[in-house]
């Protein structure tokens, strides 16, 4: 009985002790396997916490350009009031010159510098002297259909012109070859010649002209008594011809032959004196080829020595005496 009952007990033992390893082999992780776990558990991103190194999708990434972000102007950029565009004469001013009248090839002109104008010539244009040409002639020929170029000097001083005082000594030069009383102007000055040249500008257009000839705008070519040099010829004559545009006035370019290629473009006619007599007609030839007429005269020719070369170049040709009174004869 004692043998039998202590077998039952080493079996119960045996029972218990077999139950207890079971459980514990399969109910717990060991060491090894828990930190693979969390190893693999830290190096995933969960859905509501992003990786740092991707956007999250209510932050997108902006990529920015030389116009800013995403090729639109920034919000300070496009609400900024832009500054006024300046010009070459300040702010935002018109500068459309007003318009003008413009003479076109071939047309007949009289050119009358002394005695009182005769109107009843048959010519389109009449080229008269701006002080001694009232308003009243001017509407005349208006009336009959006629234009009306006023003529004064811009490159010498005259004596005896309403506003000859207004000339310092300090720009008259040497007198003009056939013209002692006149001076030629130290044409650098400008601070002091351009506001006179605008005055005369002024009673052109207030007289009722249609175009304007100023005379003598070649000293640098003359023995003017100044050094006077071409490029500052070519910038006095280009602010002349501006100065006449802005009041709506066509421009003669006289003479000034050695830079007709430069000026003819700020000119719209060219009236020239004995291109034929000094063979230097063709170097005319940039007004004709952009349409603008060139009004020329001859002193000492015959109509038969200049007429024939003159035609075929679309010149204006005349024959006058050189007081430029009324006498004229035409190709």
């Amino acid at each position: 009985m004692k043998r039998l009952l202590a077998a039952t007990a080493a079996m119960l033992l045996l029972w218990l002790t077999g139950c207890s390893g079971g459980s514990g082999s399969q109910g717990g992780l060991s060491p090894s396997s828990k930190g693979a776990s969390v190893a693999a558990t830290a190096t995933q991103p969960t859905a509501t916490q992003p990786s740092a190194t991707q956007p999250t999708a209510t932050q997108p990434t902006v990529t920015s350009n030389a116009r800013g972000s995403q090729g639109r102007p920034s919000p300070s950029a496009s609400t900024a009031t832009p500054p006024p565009a300046n010009n070459a004469r300040g702010g935002q001013k018109n500068t459309t010159p007003p318009a003008r009248w413009r003479p076109v090839l071939g047309t007949t002109w009289q050119w009358q510098l002394s005695g009182r104008p005769d109107l009843t010539v048959q010519a389109q244009i009449y080229d008269v002297d701006l002080f001694d040409t009232s308003a009243d002639v001017v509407r005349r020929l208006h009336a009959q259909g006629r234009r009306a170029v006023c003529y004064f000097s811009a490159g010498s001083w005259e004596p005896g012109r309403p506003d000859s005082g207004a000339f310092p000594g300090a720009v008259r030069g040497r007198p003009l070859e056939g013209f002692e009383d006149e001076r030629w102007l130290d044409i650098r000055r400008t601070d002091l010649l351009l506001p006179l040249m605008a005055k005369r500008l002024d009673l052109c257009r207030a007289k009722g002209f249609d175009g304007a000839e100023p005379d003598n705008v070649d000293g640098y070519a003359n023995p003017s008594g100044f050094p006077l040099t071409g490029v500052q010829q070519l910038r006095y004559n280009r602010a002349l011809a501006a100065l006449a545009h802005a009041r709506g006035l066509a421009v003669a370019l006289k003479n000034d032959l050695d830079q007709v290629s430069l000026l003819a473009p700020a000119f719209d006619f060219a009236v020239n004196e004995q291109c034929a007599e000094y063979r230097e007609c063709n170097r005319l030839g940039p007004f004709v080829k952009a349409g603008k007429p060139v009004l020329h005269v001859e002193y000492n020719l015959p109509l038969a020595s200049f007429c024939p070369a003159t035609r075929p170049l679309r010149f204006s040709s005349l024959l006058k005496h050189e007081d430029l009174g009324v006498y004229r004869l035409s190709c």
